[in-house]
């Protein structure tokens, strides 16, 4: 491996880092991309593995997140609140064809390789918990943030819990985070997108 390949490498974390979501960055007038993400969700399930002293493969989890949202360098990012059923498919098919095109294209970097498909299968705990984290920490940033995403994109609590109960409930450790986040969430009203029931 020569500088070549380490410069190629740091342009697909460029393109990466030109990938963006849907959620507000706190406090600004532009939405976060996958770099940020990824490594606020990284440097978060860092902290509460550490902090918990969870029995759980720190250096997985932290790789874990790292990678989790990289074919999206290829895939894009399907915004999770506007997805119909043939969305969801076209998703998964672009998500397979990107993570087979970086295979692919990074073969020297195996373990990368190995984690995106790892991940996607999450077969083990460390998976799972970081699978459930990130279906949590846009909710924590959206919180902080006063609401305005879920306000701008006409997000109600009702679609939020139907949306993310399930995913969070693969991990026992992240489960309770987010039925705390939906009691404290419940009294925000403001926060969300009113419907003719709410007023």
């Amino acid at each position: 491996m020569g500088i070549q390949d380490i410069l190629q490498f740091v342009k697909l974390t460029h393109e990466f880092q030109k990938v963006e979501r849907m959620v507000y960055i706190n406090g600004e007038d532009r939405r976060e991309n996958d770099v940020e993400h990824s490594y606020q969700l990284a440097m978060v399930a860092w902290y509460i593995v550490d902090s918990k002293k969870l029995s759980l493969d720190k250096n997985l989890i932290i790789k874990y997140a790292l990678v989790h949202d990289f074919v999206e360098v290829y895939a894009g990012d399907t915004y999770f609140y506007r997805r119909s059923e043939k969305e969801e498919k076209d998703k998964n098919k672009r998500e397979v064809d990107a993570r087979e095109r970086l295979i692919k294209e990074y073969p020297e970097f195996k373990e990368f390789c190995d984690l995106m498909v790892r991940y996607e299968l999450r077969e083990d705990e460390e998976g799972r918990f970081v699978y459930a984290l990130d279906k949590i920490l846009p909710i924590l940033n959206i919180y902080l943030d006063g609401g305005r995403s879920w306000k701008a994109d006409n997000v109600t609590l009702d679609m939020l819990i139907t949306g993310k109960k399930d995913k969070v409930a693969v991990s026992n450790e992240i489960k309770p985070y987010f039925d705390e986040l939906v009691e404290i969430l419940s009294k925000e009203k403001s926060f969300f997108h009113e419907t003719k029931q709410d007023k």
